[in-house]
């Protein structure tokens, strides 16, 4: 057994190491949204249409779920610093050659490789997390890195909105793989190996398999996931959906797209702050309870609005704050406890959560564009369904 002293030297998580973690999970939202704004001028440049267009939203959200999904396991049994460093490094790449696609067709590809490498990041930063923490300051620190990632969705539309006319959305693009850049040397300098070689799993297919099995075959930890990825897709839906109904359906300009996107996203860093200074107080499921409840309580309330009071753009839109806020108090909380389920196995377990969740968003995109630009209605209608779905999950986690 190792000793106390050992043992809080293992957990110990510096502010630039935390911060370092938070930017490799931050890829997602700040690849997503800040080409957002330029959805509408890409597809005019590439000859696409808006279904074809959000495939580019689709096939990096399905890129993410293979990404964890591969290297998760992987790295229970090879540690996290090398497939990070690796996944980081072809992350830039991929940048690179989404900036110069000649084609809708080659950037859907483009993305789907971006996709790929970054959910490396994204699943080994959960699992250095879940290798040096647990119970109340594994959700305060999942919390904190919430609150830390939600001003990737700030900043980036903004940004975007602002560098569309003078770069155009290639250039965006150049911006994101200066950021990888940036991410790869923060992994090199701030990022320490945290799985010890005692704890690794033999790299072999019957011990993936059967570490796989062990943990779809946690129910708490199978609920408290399915919680926050359906959750995350009643999000998504209107992540993806915004850009066209915000700016086609309601009318607004690219450049107000961005603030009011930027305002919503606000939501997600209040929501994780206040749950920081709740957790130690109040337990981590009793808090996810509410999130979830809050989640239900926006999606009736927004298939309410659009069909009962469909010209009233002031309702959908506090209602759409509503739904980032109470998923920015869902997502850390569900994150803790599920891999608090199975720590021994926290890279597979991190790569379970990730797979499902970006398996639901890439599902989004498609379901929530059959209506096409002038109705939010299948955004209401994806978001009031996964918000339920959501519930049903949590709602397995209760029983004995």
């Amino acid at each position: 057994m190792s000793s106390p002293a050992a043992t809080s030297t293992r957990r110990a998580i510096p502010v630039p190491m935390l911060l370092t973690l938070a930017l490799l999970a931050a890829i997602a939202p700040l690849a997503i949204d800040m080409y957002l704004p330029g959805l509408p001028v890409l597809g005019d440049d590439l000859h696409a249409s808006q279904a074809t267009v959000q495939l580019t939203l689709t096939t990096f959200m399905l890129g993410l779920a293979a990404g964890q999904l591969l290297m998760g396991p992987m790295s229970d049994s090879l540690g996290r610093r090398r497939p990070l460093i690796l996944g980081t490094v072809l992350l830039v790449a991929a940048g690179i050659g989404c900036a110069v696609a000649p084609s809708i067709a080659v950037l859907i590809v483009f993305r789907f490789v971006q996709g790929l490498t970054g959910g490396i990041g994204v699943v080994v930063a959960r699992a250095v997390i879940a290798d040096r923490t647990s119970g109340d300051r594994s959700a305060k620190l999942f919390s904190i890195m919430m609150i830390i990632t939600s001003a990737a969705p700030v900043v980036a539309p903004l940004l975007g909105g602002a560098l569309i006319g003078p770069i155009g959305w290639r250039g965006i693009f150049v911006v994101l793989t200066g950021l990888a850049v940036v991410m790869l040397l923060s992994v090199l300098a701030f990022v320490p190996e945290t799985l010890p070689t005692e704890r690794r799993h033999p790299f072999q297919a019957g011990t993936i398999a059967h570490n796989m099995r062990a943990v779809l075959g946690n129910r708490r930890y199978l609920g408290y996931t399915l919680a926050f990825a359906i959750g995350f897709g009643g999000m998504f839906a209107y992540i993806s959906a915004s850009p066209f109904v915000i700016q086609e359906y309601m009318g607004f300009s690219p450049g107000a797209f961005s603030i009011l996107f930027a305002i919503n996203a606000v939501g997600i860093g209040i929501a994780g702050t206040v749950n920081t200074k709740l957790v130690g107080r109040v337990r981590p499921q009793r808090l996810l309870a509410v999130g979830v409840a809050l989640l239900v309580t926006v999606g009736i309330a927004m298939i309410l609005a659009v069909t009962l009071a469909p010209g009233v753009h002031w309702l959908l839109l506090v209602l759409m704050f509503c739904l980032t806020s109470s998923f920015g108090l869902t997502a850390g909380n569900a994150t803790a406890l599920a891999l608090g389920e199975v720590r021994e196995r926290a890279g597979t377990g991190s790569a379970v959560l990730g797979t499902l969740q970006f398996v639901v968003g890439a599902i989004v995109p498609p379901l929530v564009g059959l209506g096409g630009s002038a109705s939010p209605v299948p955004m209401a209608i994806v978001v009031v369904i996964c918000t339920l779905l959501s519930a049903c999950a949590f709602l397995t986690t209760l029983r004995h």
